[in-house]
């Protein structure tokens, strides 16, 4: 089991202001778990017992409709923290999380992140910076959703998965979404985004090579209307 002092995941979210002391802690009662593409991390409407860090890997957080259609909400990636609403609320989860590749999570005890918030300033700062993040983002989506076309929040997504996860030494990004997955985010039928999608190619802003993407015009891309 690798030791989190040594964890550059760590580095990347509220853990890094853990004490050695508590980092301490944190790494003799965590667990690592592996998840193939597919997989169910956690359902909607359970109750999780602990925070799962992304050391490796990509999920998607959903919520399924009263019809049973997938929304995906959010994308989470290395050094995220997955569940820590939930255990700070103490509520059942509001959200499915799903692997949309190999993930690696490192799960930590709801106790050991409570005792955390109880004793580190630093810690329990950070955790409610992430939380108001969170709640802006929220209410940035559905500023989108009632202000923007399905084009502009196409594009946007986009650029997101480019900016926050990157792109190979080839240019094309390095998470490779369904379509599918793209009409989730954007909420839209499947066929609309392909559709839309096809329309950046004949207008140069992104090549695609099957599931690849890679952006051509950046600049146009982002004032798409």
């Amino acid at each position: 089991m690798s030791s989190c002092k040594q964890c550059i995941a760590r580095q990347l979210n509220g853990m890094n202001t853990l004490t050695k002391e508590e980092i301490k802690q944190v790494s003799a009662c965590k667990t690592t778990r592996k998840y193939k593409k597919g997989d169910i991390i956690f359902y909607e409407n359970e109750m999780l017992n602990g925070v799962y860090c992304v050391r490796e890997g990509l999920c998607k957080l959903v919520k399924l409709s009263a019809n049973g259609k997938e929304q995906t909400i959010k994308l989470m990636g290395k050094g995220e923290l997955i569940g820590q609403r939930s255990i700070i609320s103490n509520e059942r989860t509001n959200l499915s999380a799903i692997a949309l590749n190999t993930m690696e999570l490192c799960f930590v005890p709801k106790e050991e992140i409570i005792s955390a918030i109880k004793t580190n300033r630093d810690f329990s700062f950070d955790v409610l910076q992430n939380l108001a993040q969170g709640l802006r983002e929220a209410e940035d989506d559905l500023i989108n959703m009632a202000q923007k076309t399905v084009r502009q929040r196409l594009a946007a997504t986009i650029i997101y998965v480019s900016k926050n996860f990157g792109v190979d030494k080839e240019g094309y990004l390095k998470v490779h979404l369904s379509r599918e997955d793209y009409a989730s985010i954007v909420g839209t039928a499947t066929e609309s985004a392909i559709r839309i999608l096809s329309q950046f190619k004949k207008e140069g802003l992104i090549s695609t090579f099957g599931k690849k993407i890679k952006i051509e015009n950046f600049k146009v891309l982002e004032g798409v209307e």
